[in-house]
């Protein structure tokens, strides 16, 4: 499959108020030199601790936030140069689940209203194809017609993300950034939004970069995975070989956490322990960014900033001992 979405050395940086000095600028890279490929029909995953850069990244991706530097690349189109109305078509092709389904909702808004809403900003469509398209959304996602005409606080969590994830789907984009989109949810809803996802992305051939902490959740919804740490990409690989063979000292340590109801594999696994707390964002080490809590670091990692290099079968590791 050809690439749909590709990311080449994207940083987000924000500025800080510092000490230190008159007009002294300091700034906190959220996503720092970043790159990663996506193929049109699959999922990539994009996982990491709280404050790792995974939802700064996709929201850079999606314009929602300014990125200072990189490209984006939409089916072969930079997104980070498009203006005014080519921006507005853009806006079009990529949409966003959003995380929390109580507050991503309009309540007052009726539900039929808000899947509709894209349309109305993004489309030319006619009021009767507008209809009969949220009219086939709401299907799609297992929702009843009459349900149309309730407001947000008349549905349960489960409801209102299918309702998101409709909007999403209003103006038949080529991209969908779920962010955590089930993190909010129960663990038995959760299971249902993520099949509808998978029967949604198969039924219309989507393409998802999906944003979560949860390795469970991530090995049941994606193709390849990219694991992040403190802005950077520290590994990326096909979900087979990540799960089988990690091989940076984090996604090992990650992976040990993930719970499992085979009693032979909990037998063997061996919880891996991160110590310590993340370096300062503002003020990063010199090299390894995971140095001062990794179990296995060297001298070099100290000193030496690791490069994302690739294997024979394209499995990405940013380690000195790989």
């Amino acid at each position: 499959m050809s690439d749909l979405l590709k990311v080449e050395n994207l940083s987000v940086r924000f500025e800080v108020k510092r000490g230190g000095g008159w007009n002294k600028k300091c700034y906190l890279y959220a996503v720092d030199d970043v790159s990663f490929t996506v193929k049109k029909g699959e999922t990539l995953a994009i996982v990491g601790e709280s404050g790792s850069g995974k939802t700064t990244a996709a929201l850079a991706v999606a314009r929602l936030v300014k990125a200072h530097s990189g490209t984006v690349a939409l089916a072969g189109e930079n997104i980070l140069q498009k203006e005014a109305e080519d921006l507005r078509q853009t806006r079009q092709k990529v949409q966003f689940i959003f995380q929390d389904p109580y507050s991503s909702l309009n309540p007052r808004k009726r539900a039929e209203a808000i899947v509709r809403e894209p349309l109305d900003s993004l489309s030319q469509k006619t009021e009767v194809e507008k209809a009969k398209i949220v009219d086939e959304l709401f299907e799609a996602v297992g929702l009843r017609p009459e349900q149309q005409r309730l407001f947000p606080h008349q549905f349960s969590g489960g409801q209102r993300q299918r309702i998101g994830i409709a909007r999403a789907l209003a103006t038949q984009p080529e991209l969908i950034i779920c962010d955590e989109p089930v993190s909010a949810l129960d663990v038995a809803v959760q299971a249902q939004i993520l099949n509808l996802l998978r029967k949604l992305q198969k039924n219309f051939g989507l393409t998802y970069l999906f944003i979560s902490h949860d390795l469970g959740v991530v090995q049941h919804m994606s193709d390849s995975i990219a694991v992040m740490y403190m802005g950077r990409v520290v590994e990326h690989a096909d979900r087979l070989s990540l799960f089988q063979t990690p091989r940076h000292p984090y996604t090992q340590a990650l992976l040990s956490a993930v719970p499992t109801v085979d009693r032979a594999k909990r037998a063997q696994q061996k919880r891996i322990l991160i110590p310590g707390d993340p370096p300062d964002p503002v003020n990063l080490p010199l090299g390894c960014r995971f140095a001062n809590r990794c179990p296995v670091a060297e001298a070099i990692c100290q000193t030496v900033e690791p490069e994302l290099k690739s294997d024979a079968n394209g499995h990405r590791t940013a380690c000195h001992l790989v």
